[in-house]
């Protein structure tokens, strides 16, 4: 086998066939609907090859020899999802679905809609072979669809200030192993990452420090919209968080009335947890939950925000479950749907909440007890999901709070299977996570992601029927060019042999 495709596609057939060369006069071909997924795969190709190629778009998409031609079909058969079934998630499988064929008379991908393009392109990126006769695309044949629905990462923009320079490169990362959720947490005791209309305080007294002092940041409502484009243009839905009602020094620090007593916190450079919490008793409680959620669903396009829940360790449960009931209650007011930590099952959640699973030392009695009052649940167990955990003992960056999370770990597991109590059916899928205590820069940050991302998604799109790590290994072992060409920084884990 000669191509390395990541996450495994459901069917891939090599062709005995030559490859197809791309020149200066290779033509893309498109109509109006695949224009986003066109114009994204002349760029990377550009990138990749050095060749701009225009995009044409026509009514009519007919075959032109070694031309590169993008088409709906809204007819398109969706692979089987295997045995072990699949679970629901943010997308139906066949709006992901896609089939590639390439030989040397031309590149054919079709889906059933814009997304499936997207996916598709992503594939033909790691395709491109470069060589002394120029660029090439092996004659292949793919069919294609996720397992799980949501696919996500999720990424501390708190902790350190990530960007949208470096978050843009983060979603190209996504894109090319066919992630499509971008959670970002976007609050905690070190600072306040989103600029609210309603509450401008927020940003001006608690954006400008971060973990031991470091420089801060925020989104402005440009930044933030021109961001969650980006993610649009390629298959990437951004979550928002605000965590509430514990992890929220950096809004006590901005508003003393939500403080008792009136008299703001100082700032916080640390990175314990658990110290901080709102007050439901406080007039100004209520007014804040609203305002924060409504702004945050005013800007924010995708179906999805995320109310926190996490670590509130010094509440009494009845507080608690007002405080995260008051936050749920405004998400699904401004109709938008509600997703919390693990905590959040504790208190009766609503049906459709997404509760999302990070610490698998807790009683899986009230996720069972949620599910069946018709939530779902989102995995990511920290002990193969996040990111932000040491590889080894050696490693100089991150935690290690549960272990070590090497890429066996990140990707020999089944997201479906893990809970007692809970069925598969009620899993939506996994996500990644990377929180930022001792990451500053874009070095730090891809360095952990990569290679374990990789794994975490071959986790999300590929069934687990046909998952197979000695497979994965040999196929991830060509990938750092990849990364190299996009100036990414990565980890050479020793449970994998490097080509090059």
């Amino acid at each position: 086998m000669t191509v390395h495709i990541v996450p495994a596609p459901a069917v891939l057939v090599e062709q005995p066939a030559p490859p197809l060369l791309l020149g200066a006069g290779t033509r893309l071909l498109t109509c109006e609907a695949g224009l986003p997924a066109a114009t994204l795969l002349a760029e990377v190709l550009a990138r990749s090859t050095g060749r701009a190629l225009e995009v044409e778009v026509t009514d009519a998409v007919t075959a032109v020899p070694g031309a590169l031609r993008l088409e709906l079909d809204t007819d398109l058969p969706v692979p089987a999802p295997g045995a072990a079934g699949h679970a629901p998630g943010l997308a139906a499988r066949a709006e992901e679905a896609y089939r590639l064929d390439v030989d040397s008379a031309g590149l054919l991908l079709r889906a059933r809609g814009p997304l499936g393009l997207a996916r598709g392109v992503a594939t033909v990126r790691q395709l491109v072979e470069l060589g002394g006769h120029g660029a090439r695309i092996p004659a292949v044949q793919v069919e294609d669809a996720p397992h799980h629905g949501w696919r996500g990462l999720s990424v501390d923009v708190a902790r350190h200030f990530v960007g949208p320079a470096v978050l843009e490169s983060v979603i190209d990362l996504m894109w090319l192993y066919k992630l499509d959720v971008l959670h970002l947490h976007l609050t905690d005791d070190q600072g306040w990452r989103l600029d609210l209309p309603s509450r401008p305080e927020l940003v001006a007294r608690s954006s400008g420090s971060a973990v031991d002092g470091d420089p801060g940041g925020a989104f402005t409502a440009r930044t933030w919209a021109d961001l969650v484009a980006y993610a649009a243009d390629r298959g990437v839905v951004v979550v928002p968080e605000i965590d509430v009602p514990g992890h929220v020094n950096a809004a006590l620090h901005a508003c003393g009335d939500l403080v008792p007593g009136g008299e703001p916190t100082p700032e916080y450079h640390g990175i314990e947890v658990g110290f901080s919490q709102l007050t439901a008793g406080l007039p100004a409680t209520s007014a804040f939950l609203r305002d924060v959620f409504t702004d945050l669903a005013h800007l924010t396009p995708g179906p999805y925000l995320h109310v926190g829940g996490d670590e509130v360790l010094t509440m009494a449960h009845e507080e608690y479950a007002d405080l995260v009931g008051q936050a749920a209650a405004a998400v699904r007011a401004a109709d938008k749907l509600v997703v919390g930590w693990q905590e959040v099952a504790t208190t009766s959640p609503a049906p459709g909440t997404v509760v999302q699973v990070w610490d698998l030392r807790q009683d899986p009695a009230p996720l069972a007890a949620a599910v069946q009052g018709g939530a779902l649940v989102l995995m990511s167990p920290a002990t193969r999901a996040y990111l932000d955990l040491k590889y080894d003992p050696t490693t100089p960056l991150g935690l290690d709070w549960a272990g070590h999370v090497e890429v066996h770990d990140a990707y020999d597991w089944e997201p479906a299977t893990v809970l007692p109590g809970v069925p598969g059916r009620a899993v939506v899928g996994v996500e990644a996570a990377v929180f930022t205590e001792t990451l500053r820069t874009r070095d730090d940050l891809m360095w952990m992601l990569l290679p374990r991302l990789p794994a975490l998604a071959e986790v999300g799109w590929t069934s687990p029927d046909t998952r197979d790590w000695d497979d994965f290994r040999r196929r991830l072992a060509w990938h750092p060019a990849l990364w190299a060409a996009d100036g990414n920084a990565w980890h050479p884990s020793p449970q994998i042999d490097w080509v090059g």
